[in-house]
C-alpha cells in the first residue's frame, strides 16, 4: 500500500489538531461522532468524584477513539486507525474543563494569574482490538492579569471551546511567561507523542 492510499481518521472536530496533523503530512479524514443518528456517539466528558485529572484526560481520550472506531463500523467504513485526543488544563489538581460563559472563563482565568499549572493532553489510536494511547504533560506560568486585561481578552472570545479558556496560540499566547513540555501539547495534539503511536500502527512518518 502506497503512503498516499494510507490514512487515519481524526475523531475530533478541532481546527488546531487538523492544523497539527498537516503539519507533519499526516493524511486524515475527519469523523464526527455525532453525525451519525443510529447511535449516540457522543463521550462523557464529565470528571469522576477524585478522579486524577491524568486518569481523566486519558479516559476521555481513549473513549473518544474506541467510539470513534465504533462508528467507522457502523458506517462501514474502511479500517484505518482511528485518532482521538483530549486536553485539560489543571492547577492544585482541580481540573478546568471548557468554560460554559464568559463568567466562568473569567474565574477560571482569575485562578490560573500568575500561577503555574499544567496541560495534560492525550492522545489515543484505535484499530480494532488495538488500542494505544499516551499523554503529555507541560507546565505553563502566566503573568499576572488584572480584571481589565481579562475583560478585554474576553471580548475575543477565544475562550470559546478551550480547556481552561484559553488558546496559547491566541491571544492568550501573550499571557505565558513560561513554558516547560510541548507546545503542540499545549494547542491540543502532541505531536512527538502522536508520531510514536501512529508507528505502532503502522503508519509512515517521519
Amino acid at each position: 500500500m502506497s503512503i498516499i492510499q494510507q490514512r487515519i481518521y481524526l475523531a475530533s472536530q478541532s481546527p488546531r489538531r487538523r492544523e497539527l496533523l498537516k503539519q507533519i503530512g499526516v493524511n486524515f479524514e475527519m469523523l464526527l461522532l455525532r453525525s451519525d443518528p443510529r447511535r449516540n456517539m457522543d463521550v462523557d466528558e464529565t470528571p469522576h468524584a477524585g478522579e486524577a485529572p491524568e486518569d481523566y484526560v486519558k479516559r476521555v481520550c481513549l473513549a473518544k477513539s474506541e467510539a470513534g472506531f465504533s462508528a467507522l463500523r457502523l458506517r462501514n467504513l474502511p479500517p484505518f486507525p482511528v485518532l482521538a485526543a483530549d486536553t485539560t488544563v489543571t492547577l492544585d489538581g482541580k481540573i478546568f474543563g471548557k468554560p460554559g460563559n464568559a463568567e466562568q472563563a473569567a474565574a477560571m482565568l482569575r485562578q490560573l494569574s500568575g500561577q503555574e499549572h499544567k496541560v495534560l493532553s492525550a492522545v489515543a489510536v484505535a484499530l480494532g482490538d488495538h488500542v494505544e494511547s499516551a499523554v503529555s504533560i507541560s507546565t505553563v506560568r502566566f503573568a499576572p492579569l488584572d480584571d481589565e486585561r481579562i475583560r478585554r481578552y474576553l471580548l475575543t472570545r477565544e475562550y470559546i471551546d478551550k480547556a481552561g479558556a484559553y488558546a496559547i496560540q491566541g491571544h492568550a499566547g501573550a499571557f505565558i511567561e513560561h513554558i516547560t513540555g510541548s507546545y503542540s501539547g499545549v494547542m491540543g495534539l502532541p505531536l512527538f507523542e502522536t508520531v510514536e503511536l501512529l508507528r505502532h500502527f503502522d503508519y509512515p512518518v517521519s
